[in-house]
């Protein structure tokens, strides 16, 4: 299904968790659920995520996960915290919540399994996927040169946005941005369209594009709000959180771009663990839990119909 983001419905959902703010969980379409909440079990304002306790476990999609991941009793998900609203930390600094993590501890039900998700710099997921961690769930966009390293599983659709100073006193325009100074995460899909454009630059014997790489979102963001950066570049529901999250000093630039898969990282070629999870986002899917905690964090805009393994088409 195709996702076309409601940035600034995303952006007050996402702040009014963050900010501890009581009341429903925000929606982003018709507002037919505009109580998300109230199914949850638990209040937005504990910034506890949406419950997802009742989830049983499914014996048949449990039975076909591989033994190295059963048998300490754990999924271990590899997760850059700092990529709010998908995964960031509770404001006790340690906890990790966002609506991948939700996702995360569901599968764990269905598995039978109990949840562990672990901070980690975001490209250091992919590398370490099979051995330090189960899966990787971190807002990866499923890419042709990612799927030659590991295997992938879809749970979301994203695009990308760009964010600029609110007014845009830079004059910013992304058609030409040959002179001027670009924030991105490390190790993102947006990181790469960058360095493409500022290739494309020098190529064209035009002023240097720079782009500025930071390990952190929160990095990111504050590049361009401080003005060491006169644009960000980030996936549409982190954008749209950003600039909430900055009071009005940040606005969106044009529209959403280049809406794509995102993907549950998989160790490359296994086979039992694609279908093991597969199965179990799928499950998650008919039975409306996928869609509650879409709602819950505002960002059901994304939802998908149907969990893909090695999603065919991508780019």
């Amino acid at each position: 299904m195709e996702a076309k983001k409601s940035l600034k419905a995303v952006a007050a959902c996402a702040l009014s968790v963050a900010m501890l703010f009581a009341g429903a969980a925000c929606g982003t379409s018709d507002g037919s659920d505009d109580a998300a909440s109230s199914d949850s079990g638990s209040k937005s304002s504990e910034l506890t995520g949406y419950d997802v306790s009742s989830v049983q476990k499914d014996d048949d999609i449990a039975k076909l996960l591989p033994d190295y991941v059963t048998k300490d009793g754990k999924l271990t998900i590899g997760m850059d915290t700092s990529y709010a609203p998908a995964e960031f930390l509770a404001e006790d600094g340690k906890t990790p919540v966002g609506f991948d993590v939700d996702i995360a501890k569901a599968l764990a039900q269905v598995f039978g399994l109990e949840a562990d998700p672990e901070t980690a710099n975001f490209d250091s997921i992919i590398p370490s996927v099979g051995s330090k961690y189960d899966i990787g769930i971190s807002s990866f966009t499923v890419t042709k040169e990612r799927l030659e390293a590991v295997d992938f599983v879809s749970h979301f659709d994203a695009g990308s946005a760009w964010a600029v100073k609110k007014g845009n006193p830079n004059k910013i325009d992304t058609s030409d941005l040959c002179g001027k100074k670009v924030a991105v995460q490390t190790a993102t899909m947006q990181e790469t369209e960058a360095n493409k454009i500022a290739k494309q630059c020098e190529a064209d014997g035009k002023d240097k594009l720079e782009v500025i790489s930071s390990k952190l979102q929160t990095d990111v963001t504050t590049n361009v709000v401080t003005g060491k950066a006169d644009v960000f570049y980030a996936d549409s529901p982190v954008a749209g959180y950003a600039i909430a999250q900055t009071d009005g000093q940040l606005e969106m630039l044009g529209k959403v771009e280049g809406v794509a898969p995102e993907g549950i990282v998989i160790k490359k070629g296994d086979s039992q663990m694609d279908e093991a999870v597969q199965k179990a986002v799928q499950k998650l899917i008919d039975d409306g839990t996928y869609l509650k905690i879409l709602k819950y964090w505002g960002v059901e805009d994304g939802a998908i119909e149907t969990s893909e393994i090695n999603t065919p088409g991508v780019e």
